[in-house]
């Protein structure tokens, strides 16, 4: 892959169309862009393999179909943005806010998010393979079936998400929340919870706890939430 452009060639503090981004695609590859607007701009089907993207604002972008493997994004804002589709397999995000975007359908192999706020995207149908989230906001985020098995979890919230049928299995959360989460079909065996916020939890849920960690604190809590009586 072609190295990243040095900053005197990166493209500055403008706002940029379809054309604009053909146009710098044509002259250098990868681009490299600081500072930038693509609000409402439709970037499908583009080559963007490689660009680097910082401080950049994508507001409703379309990447539909976009190759944007190894990308970099830092700082950068994406509320309700779409990559339906987009292969975006080791890409970075980096302090970036991607709310309510729409990661449908897209190749999210290897990416990394991290201290990324992340509400209310849709990743449904995703390839998540080795995908991983740190410090990172994901209330009411849709991510089926991803693994996270082994895995070591730092300020992660999953309040209110949809992770229907993922894996936590040995995986150990540091000050994360499952709050009112939605479970069904996940496992938990031998992942700590001790740092936990279980909130919310429903009792027909618990079975999938079997052979998890949790605290003292947070059996009470769990006792008191399923109206037990411990006599």
């Amino acid at each position: 892959m072609t190295e990243n452009p040095s900053p005197d060639e990166a493209v500055r503090a403008t706002t940029l169309t379809r054309g604009d981004v053909e146009a710098i695609a044509m002259r250098q590859t990868p681009g490299s862009l600081i500072d930038c607007e693509f609000d409402d701009v439709d970037l499908s089907d583009l080559d963007l393999a490689g660009w680097a993207f910082v401080r950049c604002s994508f507001r409703r972008a379309k990447f539909s179909r976009t190759r944007l493997e190894g990308t970099k994004w830092q700082s950068c804002r994406g509320a309700f943005s779409v990559f339906q589709a987009a292969d975006l397999t080791d890409a970075v995000f980096g302090g970036s806010d991607f709310n309510n975007a729409v990661f449908r359908r897209s190749t999210l192999t290897m990416v990394k998010f991290q201290a990324c706020k992340l509400t209310g995207a849709d990743m449904s149908d995703a390839m998540t393979m080795g995908a991983v989230f740190s410090e990172t906001l994901m209330v009411n985020v849709k991510l089926h079936g991803h693994s996270f098995r082994k895995q070591a979890l730092r300020k992660v919230d999953f309040s209110q998400a949809d992770l229907y049928k993922c894996d936590f299995r040995e995986t150990v959360f540091e000050d994360c929340s499952l709050r009112e989460t939605q479970i069904e079909g996940c496992r938990f065996e031998e992942s700590d919870l001790r740092d936990v916020d279980l909130g919310g939890l429903r009792l027909v849920n618990a079975a999938l706890f079997r052979g998890a960690i949790i605290s003292k604190a947070q059996a009470a809590q769990l006792l008191e939430e399923f109206k037990l009586i411990v006599r």
